[in-house]
């Protein structure tokens, strides 16, 4: 028995919206017209540097990370989609999916051999929608709770695991920006924050003032906004889209910190046909 999701693959929308938030690097952010001047912005803890140049800093930095968690929360087809996953350049990768409301998928990926699967009992109920009660039951009673072992390279598998490409990920990001606003220093997670806004994207040119941003947006105009680390090495901490089709979040975390995975006992792993 395959678990094979029925619907565009969840992790393949994720990566879609996490380039589409990075694009605050590289495209909304990264192509403005080359003449376009920076609006004037505080002093603040990056001196005088300029939107674009405090931008550039941040890309540079944030790609030399060795591995890091991202919180995503977006709306994707008009859908919520969510993960929160912990992941290095390595391969290593651990945390979950989530699309919709419910249907929530863990996963485990150790090596680059296989990976390792768990779906909750919203999602397998989805997968056996449309099948007869009996194949209903025989699915959630061999799956419930239960771990399924599968390559990395078979194709469902592999959109699972998109997210799991953190040098793809971080390759999308590019330096060269320009037109870029400075705003207010602010915290992310605790931690110490500058805002660098897309001039122009709402009427009043905020996009999120708590640094708070949900993938609960209005449709409208597009505004993009990127919160950079003031202490340490200045990490992108959050890509925030506000208005648009496609509105969310992706938080960056935990920085350089060891991605601890390993293969769940054998007694939990469903002995698949």
């Amino acid at each position: 028995m395959h678990v094979t999701p029925r619907r565009r693959p969840l992790a393949v929308s994720l990566l879609c919206a996490a380039v589409a938030l990075s694009a605050t690097a590289c495209g909304p952010f990264g192509g403005g017209p080359a003449s376009a001047k920076p609006a004037p912005g505080p002093t603040g803890p990056f001196g005088e540097s300029t939107g674009p140049q405090i931008l550039d800093r941040a890309v540079a930095a944030t790609k030399t990370a060795k591995s890091l968690t991202l919180d995503v929360d977006v709306m994707s087809d008009g859908e919520p989609l969510k993960a929160y996953l912990s992941v290095d350049t390595r391969g290593k990768c651990t945390g979950t999916l989530t699309v919709g409301a419910t249907g929530t998928v863990e996963l485990i990926k150790a090596d680059d051999e296989n990976a390792y699967l768990r779906f909750d009992e919203s999602f397998l109920r989805a997968q056996g929608k449309g099948e007869s009660p009996e194949v209903q039951q025989a699915l959630l009673t061999q799956l419930r709770g239960r771990w399924t072992k599968t390559p990395v390279n078979d194709p469902d598998t592999r959109d699972m695991l998109a997210l799991c490409d953190l040098k793809g990920l971080l390759a999308q990001f590019e330096q060269g920006g320009s037109g870029i606003a400075k705003g207010g220093e602010t915290t992310v997670g605790g931690r110490k924050a500058l805002k660098l806004t897309e001039p122009g994207g709402t009427a009043d040119g905020t996009a999120d003032s708590t640094a708070g941003g949900t993938a609960g947006g209005t449709a409208g105009a597009e505004t993009n906004t990127v919160y950079v680390a003031t202490e340490g090495e200045p990490y992108i901490l959050r890509l925030v889209t506000t208005g648009g089709d496609e509105p969310g979040t992706i938080t960056f975390s935990h920085y350089d910190r060891p991605v601890e995975v390993k293969a769940p006992p054998a007694k939990d792993i469903a002995a698949l046909d």
